[in-house]
């Protein structure tokens, strides 16, 4: 305990410091992150889940404030479901993405929130969105968010591969993220996967005595 008696526990609000990833691949997307959340040098959590649901078929990860992220994700949902019940179907996965872009654009100011959006629809199949600080919008073959992110840009521009299979997208998500955990301090703890198909939501946790191992000098 220090002087003030909390533990070493930062005055700032718990952040997602984290690892978060998703890449498209024919039929589907995988997506995953770390579980570990802090709250300055304390880990406030540290088998957190970082996959949240919005919908049967879409699921964000969250990177940013905790608070922030996890109000916006809920308001989301419950638009989400709205949409499918009016539709009568799976909603779309890209109108997912397009309210969470509006809700990031107009609390801009007021927000600190990164998201990746991900999931599977009938009429697009597959897709990975990303919604950066300030709200901006882009669909890409995969993306990359947190602090653990900078360590691994060299990595996945490296050893993506377009039309990857399912099988290999998990391997590559699985490498890119315990590499971001070995040398981020944000990030640690188990790599949660999901791999949102047609066919429903398959879900992955990998303990870190069994993550990959690279060098560590």
């Amino acid at each position: 305990m220090d002087n003030y008696g909390n533990y070493g526990l930062a005055d700032d609000e718990v952040s997602t410091g984290t690892s978060i990833m998703a890449v498209e691949f024919d039929g589907g997307v995988v997506i995953g992150a770390d579980s570990r959340t802090t709250s300055g040098a304390y880990i406030a959590n540290r088998v957190t889940d970082k996959l949240t649901p919005i919908h049967d078929r879409i699921f964000c990860c969250r990177s940013g404030s905790a608070a922030d992220t996890q109000a916006i994700a809920d308001a989301v949902a419950a638009n989400v479901e709205l949409d499918g019940i009016v539709m009568g179907g799976l909603p779309s996965v890209k109108k997912a993405a397009e309210i969470f872009r509006q809700y990031c654009y107009d609390y801009r100011d007021n927000l600190t929130a990164g998201i990746i959006v991900a999931g599977w629809d009938p009429k697009q199949g597959g897709q990975v969105y990303t919604i950066p600080l300030g709200g901006m919008l882009i669909r890409q073959q995969f993306s990359i968010g947190g602090s653990g992110s900078t360590y691994i840009y060299g990595h996945v521009d490296a050893t993506f591969k377009e039309n990857m299979t399912k099988d290999e997208c998990i391997q590559f998500c699985t490498n890119a993220l315990s590499l971001a955990i070995n040398r981020d301090g944000s990030s640690g703890g188990v790599v949660r996967l999901a791999v949102i198909t047609k066919e429903g939501v398959e879900r992955k946790v990998i303990l870190g005595n069994d993550l990959p191992r690279f060098y560590e000098g």
